[in-house]
């Protein structure tokens, strides 16, 4: 097969659901904005060369449904000769569509794809509006629709993952990203418009639209001790507290993949290659340890080892699943080398959105750091977990 090529990875800010920024502007908006921001970026092509946009969204529906992927682009100004779709794996939903997207490059479909993912979770509350479990098999196996939180319990509980080391884990996050802001080093942000309705003198509101360039959610005075006081939110006696469980977030990410072909015809400049993805299942009431299995299947497939793995983006859902799956990969000595800017627990977790997101991130580190490799994987709701690797350029 061909290879796959990255040229531009971007990404809106991620905000905190119903409080952020992002609380009053729709997902289709901000997925307009940074599919027009991409093309704009990277200035040597025009929207009528890309072939089809492939988005990820873990629940599509309400304002981000009805084929997100082909509603926003037109949005957003692509002729109507480009198609698009949606595509959800849940957690993984943006790393799924960067994978497709690419696939149809790597397999000779097109030439110049779209890969990219979405989730307002201030408009789409997990899990969706109309959730439907199947009442006889729910029965049995009600594991597979468990709380996340509840998973994450069960991890902490199963693997002896202490509530201080929940709590020191999420702080360096919080640390990290905080320090990452100061010094500028989310460069793949791109400043984004947003919304927000202002109560005018007559009782009226007035739709207003400012710049967001900053996720809002980091918290830079977070302390050991005043994330030891938080309560226990999914279990009593539990673990899991709001402070050691990834911030629910708005946000939007893409990718735009070339060929070869494409690449020299328009004198584009390759960030990395996609060289590899995949996915497996885990038991639904421990999706968290999804990394754990995902992450060994890939470096497998890919003939390397995690000794050749420069830099890591490993989604934290919750440090609990997070810190279990580090230690399982023997990487519990290789911490900065992973989430090196903090990770979902400061940062958010946009469902649909974050494999995009992460994607965006893990290459401008890797182009930052001239790593050679670098690998982004999460756990997925249901019980599964995707990994990628991707290969820099130059």
């Amino acid at each position: 097969m061909r290879d796959a090529y990255i040229v531009t990875s971007v990404r809106t800010p991620g905000c905190r659901r119903a409080k952020g920024a992002f609380k009053d502007t729709r997902p289709d908006d901000l997925l307009a904005f940074i599919l027009m921001a991409a093309m704009e970026k990277n200035g040597k092509i025009e929207t009528k060369e890309i072939d089809d946009i492939m988005i990820g969204c873990s629940f599509p529906e309400a304002e981000q449904g009805l084929n997100i992927g082909r509603m926003a682009s037109q949005i957003a100004g692509f002729p109507v000769t480009v198609s698009g779709a949606t595509v959800s794996r849940f957690c993984s939903s943006g790393l799924e569509a960067i994978a497709q997207a690419s696939l149809r490059v790597m397999a000779g479909w097109s030439e110049i794809t779209i890969g990219g993912g979405v989730e307002s979770m201030t408009f789409v509350p997990i899990p969706g509006y109309m959730p439907r479990p199947h009442p006889e098999y729910s029965r049995e196996h009600a594991d597979l629709y468990a709380s996340m939180g509840i998973t994450a319990e069960n991890v902490a509980n199963r693997y002896q993952i202490s509530r201080a080391d929940q709590d020191a884990f999420a702080y360096e996050s919080q640390m990290k990203s905080a320090k990452a802001q100061k010094e500028g080093l989310f460069s793949e942000i791109v400043p984004t418009p947003a919304s927000r309705y202002v109560r005018q003198d007559n009782g009226t509101y007035k739709k207003e639209t400012f710049i967001q360039a900053t996720d809002d959610g980091v918290r830079a005075g977070t302390t050991l001790e005043g994330l030891a006081k938080l309560h226990p939110v999914f279990a009593l006696g539990g673990s899991v507290t709001a402070g050691n469980s990834s911030q629910t977030t708005d946000g939007a990410a893409v990718s735009i993949i070339a060929s070869d072909t494409a690449v020299k015809k328009y004198g584009l400049t390759p960030i990395a290659k996609l060289k590899m993805y995949t996915t497996i299942g885990c038991e639904p009431d421990e999706m968290g340890v999804g990394p754990r299995y995902a992450i060994p299947k890939l470096l497998h497939l890919a003939g390397l080892k995690t000794s050749d793995i420069g830099l890591w983006e490993i989604n934290e859902a919750f440090a609990s699943q997070a810190l279990y799956c580090i230690r399982e990969l023997g990487l519990a000595d290789r911490m900065d080398s992973i989430n090196i800017n903090g990770g979902a627990i400061a940062l958010g977790h946009p469902l649909g959105c974050t494999g995009a997101k992460l994607c965006a991130t893990l290459l401008t580190n890797m182009q930052r750091k001239g790593v050679q490799y670098g690998v982004e994987s999460m756990c997925i709701g249901g019980g599964m977990g995707a990994a990628a690797l991707f290969e820099l350029c130059g």
